[in-house]
């Protein structure tokens, strides 16, 4: 399961940029046929799209946490569905001048934060044990009475 759902991302992309992101193919939108293998490939580009935001995220995190998480921090379906959007939109480039450069800086922020994150700068508050903090905060050490020491030792 993925940090955000095949719907989350089809949100942040306008229907229209689908056509250019599938490329030049043309699809007659009036053939039922047409359009549900278009939807398909669709779901299939977000899919992997998805797989390999969170695989970025897992990246990231796994500096400083366990993932996969069994219940993920919230901020990190937003995160999601940043970069799988501009893992599809980037499909067919990214200008500085484009209106779809909005999706760039939400990359961009999306990996600021995400470093930030494997820095120890920022805590996402996941449940599962952090390693990586639990070593920083220190460690218990307890053995045993002390049997020998230069005082009971003398005269020896």
């Amino acid at each position: 399961m993925g940090y955000c759902t095949v719907a989350d991302v089809r949100e942040l992309i306008k229907e229209d940029m689908f056509n250019s992101i599938l490329g030049d193919r043309y699809i007659d939108e009036s053939d039922a046929e047409a359009m549900a293998e278009k939807e398909k490939d669709i779901t299939l580009l977000i899919e992997n799209a998805i797989a390999d935001a969170d695989a970025e995220i897992d990246g990231y995190l796994s500096k400083r946490y366990s993932p996969p998480f069994t219940e993920p921090p919230a901020v990190l379906k937003k995160f999601s569905k940043d970069i799988a959007a501009y893992n599809l939109v980037s499909r067919k480039g990214i200008d500085e001048d484009d209106p779809e450069k909005t999706y760039l800086t939400r990359y961009n922020s999306a990996i600021k934060f995400l470093t930030m994150v494997a820095e120890g700068k920022i805590d996402i508050g996941a449940t599962k044990d952090d390693p990586g903090k639990t070593a920083a905060e220190g460690f218990r050490f307890r053995s045993s009475r002390r049997l020998f020491s230069r005082d009971s030792m003398r005269g020896w």
